[in-house]
């Protein structure tokens, strides 16, 4: 009996200890940054939204129509990528989740690019897909990849690099949820060569292990 007392007692002192670090966990950042104000009339954002009235919810207010419908793909990297998030379906405000329509042409892909808040698992519809990411720098940057059939199912841990490239023949057709209502999305070669103001050509160069010039070309086009 005197057994099960200290056993019980050795968890409660556990549970003690343990518990205020899940309370004063802080959220998960729901946008880029959140700058404080001492005065909040000079506030702008809030990391995530104001609420409505709860009893001024409608059905509405949940729901997207029109995701089934192809979307045109006219961009250089041959996809076009609808998303349904907190900003146009406003429900989602505080639930953790949104999806993508992602429609890509032949030969067309998602190109490398990062969600800073969201694990993404994709379903394919129609096509072929390779897909893939790359872990962090302290597993190696391995590079984990698949070609897609219709009806698989892969998923692109948080935070990690990663893409989709149609190697079908036909259009290609996916959909993907993510564990964010505004999941944000750093598309790699939009980020570093088409940064506002442009980053150094030189620190770029000793980065890629490029020439300068070489650099300002991709600069350039971005």
């Amino acid at each position: 009996m005197a057994m099960k007392s200290l056993s019980f007692l050795a968890i409660l002192s556990l549970l003690a200890l343990t518990l205020p670090l899940v309370i004063s966990s802080d959220p998960s950042p729901l946008q880029d940054f959140c700058i404080g104000v001492n005065n909040p009339a000079n506030g702008v954002f809030v990391n995530g939204k104001f609420c409505k009235d709860p009893k001024l919810a409608t059905a509405d207010d949940f729901f997207f129509a029109g995701l089934h419908n192809a979307r045109p793909v006219t961009n250089a990297v041959g996809s076009n990528v609808t998303a349904v998030n907190v900003n146009n379906l406003p429900g989602l405000n505080t639930l953790g989740i949104s999806l993508v329509r992602i429609d890509y042409g032949v030969q067309g892909q998602n190109p490398p690019h990062t969600h800073p808040r969201a694990t993404e698992i994709l379903v394919l519809q129609e096509g072929t897909l390779l897909v893939g990411f790359v872990s962090s720098n302290g597993d190696g940057n391995r590079l984990f990849t698949k070609t897609l059939k219709q009806g698989d199912v892969f998923v692109f841990p948080e935070g990690l690099i990663h893409f989709q490239f149609n190697v079908g023949r036909s259009p290609a057709v996916a959909f993907a949820a993510l564990s964010s209502q505004n999941p944000g999305v750093i598309t790699i070669a939009n980020t570093v060569f088409g940064s506002n103001p442009p980053i150094n050509p030189n620190v770029l160069a000793r980065a890629f292990q490029l020439d300068p010039k070489v650099v300002m070309d991709l600069q350039n086009k971005f």
